[in-house]
């Protein structure tokens, strides 16, 4: 994969796994994708959680979302295809705690 950047958004093979994130921030376009059509975040409440973070960066990651919907979909499903992988592969111990007592 090539280095893409733009004014705000960067994707870098040696940066969060060559995943789209607003520029000079660990922070990936599918985590504010996330925030704002998932959980219900405005562009607004997400700057005040990460205030780091412009509100022209969210709007620009929010942006390239939209120019971008497959790609970040399919993000966000193999994000959640590891995380099922990785339940299945190490059980939490406190929920089994919580299950079955503490013996």
């Amino acid at each position: 994969m090539a280095n893409v950047t733009t004014e705000r958004i960067s994707k870098n093979d040696e940066i969060l796994g060559g995943k789209a994130c607003i520029a000079g921030y660990r922070i990936r376009v599918m985590d504010i994708v996330i925030w704002h059509e998932d959980l219900g975040m405005s562009p607004d409440e997400i700057v005040a959680a990460y205030s780091e973070l412009s509100l022209s960066d969210v709007h620009a990651a929010l942006a390239y979302y939209f120019d971008n919907v497959e790609e970040i979909r399919g993000d966000i499903r193999h994000n959640g295809e590891l995380a099922n992988e990785l339940r299945a592969r190490f059980p939490s111990k406190l929920k089994e705690k919580l299950l079955h007592g503490a013996d």
